[in-house]
């Protein structure tokens, strides 16, 4: 047995926490906590992570995506319209909890 800890695989193993919740019935917001500089550094970079990333993951136009990096909290704030309005017949998820799982599970880039 080993006592390496495994290499970081995917954006959540570089956070303290990934969340997702509802901004108003028409919008979410997912934060990346990352726990350090050298990983906001991963999160906040735009040819890793970006609108289009976004517009792919979570199928809305990347043109309405927003971004907000906070280096000095390490934190990378993403906003959208959510794809159906709050507890609308065809929402599932009232809150948004659940859509930060893409996010969080999206494979850092290889090194």
């Amino acid at each position: 047995m080993s006592d390496r800890t495994p290499a970081p695989s995917v954006l959540g193993d570089l956070a303290i926490e990934v969340r997702s919740k509802n901004a108003g019935p028409f919008w979410v917001t997912m934060e990346t906590f990352m726990k350090d500089s050298a990983g906001y550094a991963v999160a906040a970079d735009d040819t890793f992570l970006n609108e289009q990333v976004i517009a792919d993951l979570y199928g809305v136009d990347a043109a309405q995506v927003q971004f907000f990096r906070i280096p000095s909290l390490n934190v990378v704030k993403i906003s959208f319209p959510r794809p159906v309005t709050q507890a609308g017949v065809r929402d599932r998820d009232i809150h948004a909890g659940q859509h930060h799982v893409p996010l969080a599970t999206l494979e850092l880039p290889r090194t």
